[in-house]
């Protein structure tokens, strides 16, 4: 958890960056290959409209579930007798309920059915509760469901350019809605979901989350982009990207959080329950709440980017921008190169004093060896040799000296006849004196 703190304030603070608007081509074909999938369910597979929206019959009896009560009510629902029941839905409502939904039926049709039901559970016919819901019911519900979302739209775009007093954030906002509106569309399509009223207030809740997602991040990029007219240090794009980068984790933290017990509910209805309008809900939230934080970051922010690089203001902002950076990079490679230069006069200085140490130091041993010479000549001396001397610098002047010539002769001293008689010590080495 620190090291994803120490992330999000290096993205505040700009140390760190991720350019999510210079690649916004790579988002838009990723949500493009999304809205192609979505639409290809759409027009192949088509929605599974739940029996409120197509008309039909509803029939619920009292009976004690158990794992064969699904299939041994389908059985008897289909030998009724009664056509075209093939689709009729069978589920359980927790577990004291089966019901049955089928298509129109009539007087006769619908006293088969009930008289199947309540055979097979075991009660009486008056027992199992039905009704009928005309299409026109459903007709009226996807009327003022569509009436519902143009009325949102519209009063978003206004909300937006009132709150921003910029319209391309009002377009760029509602394109990030429809994004999410046709990837939960085409999800439903995908997986076979029945769209309930149930989902209709699902989608409408979650273009309402798209939208609180997509005007955090603009309200960080007004923040960043306020004086932008008059800075040379950042363009529109720049600014933008700072923006998103900045929310990032909290965007990533709020979807999260948010997701988590909508999943636990998505799990619940279609593992547990099996079927009903609580899986129904639970499926357009969590598609939506996902594709609305995607959407607010990597559609919205971009689109709105690349709008407001097309005003001449910011066309002459980007100019600008451009030629101080130029300026900067040429001013610090001038620099370099002086700095280059300096470092070689530095060098070739270096150089010329070593040199001139070491032909110091070559006449310093050239004059001591004459004076060497000079004074072996007078003592009777050759030097013919080289002893190893350390010369200046730290190197080494091999120089041997070897004296030659004959040892200067002991001096003797006259004896006279009486000490010349007596014997005289023997100066012998002492190890050829007798022991």
């Amino acid at each position: 958890m620190s090291k994803l703190s120490n992330v999000g304030h290096k993205l505040y603070t700009g140390e760190i960056s991720y350019d999510f608007v210079g690649r916004r081509r790579r988002w838009y074909l990723v949500s493009a290959i999304l809205i192609v999938v979505a639409l290809a369910s759409l027009g192949l597979r088509g929605l599974s409209w739940g029996i409120e929206f197509k008309g039909g019959a509803d029939f619920q009896a009292p009976v004690s579930v158990t794992h064969s009560t699904v299939d041994d009510v389908r059985h008897a629902v289909e030998a009724s007798g009664v056509t075209d029941l093939g689709e009729a839905s069978v589920t359980t409502i927790g577990t004291n309920t089966v019901r049955v939904q089928t298509r129109t039926l009539d007087v006769d049709e619908v006293a088969k059915v009930r008289g199947a039901i309540a055979k097979e559970v075991g009660i009486k016919s008056e027992e199992v509760a039905y009704s009928l819901i005309g299409a026109s019911w459903g007709k009226q519900i996807t009327d003022k469901a569509l009436i519902a979302l143009v009325v949102f739209l519209v009063l978003v775009t206004l909300v937006i350019w009132a709150y921003f007093r910029n319209g391309k954030m009002s377009i760029a906002a509602l394109v990030a809605l429809l994004h999410d509106l046709v990837l939960t569309v085409g999800i439903y399509a995908l997986v076979g979901f029945t769209v309930s009223p149930a989902t209709l207030i699902g989608v409408l809740t979650i273009l309402g989350y798209s939208l609180y997602d997509t005007v955090v991040v603009f309200d960080k990029v007004r923040e960043n982009v306020r004086d932008i007219r008059s800075s040379t240090t950042r363009t529109y794009s720049e600014g933008a990207n700072l923006a998103v980068n900045q929310v990032l984790v909290r965007s990533i933290n709020t979807t999260v959080i948010g997701v988590l017990p909508v999943a636990a509910l998505l799990f619940a209805g279609a593992a547990i329950l099996g079927t009903g309008p609580l899986k129904d809900l639970a499926l357009a939230l969590f598609v939506g709440m996902v594709s609305g934080a995607y959407s607010s970051i990597f559609i919205a922010t971009p689109l709105l980017a690349q709008m407001k690089e097309r005003e001449p203001e910011m066309v002459k902002l980007r100019k600008r921008v451009e030629n101080r950076r130029a300026k900067e990079t040429a001013r610090t490679g001038a620099s370099t190169d002086a700095a280059e230069r300096a470092g070689a006069s530095r060098t070739a200085a270096a150089s010329r004093r070593s040199a001139s140490s070491a032909s110091g130091a070559q006449g310093y041993r050239e004059r001591l060896a004459a004076k060497q010479a000079e004074e072996a000549g007078e003592g009777s001396v050759e030097q013919s040799t080289t002893p190893e001397q350390p010369a200046e610098g730290g190197s080494k002047i091999p120089i041997t000296v070897t004296r030659t010539g004959s040892t200067p002769a002991v001096g003797t001293r006259p004896l006279d006849d009486a000490a010349a008689k007596r014997p005289q010590p023997q100066h012998r080495p002492r190890s050829q004196r007798k022991k």
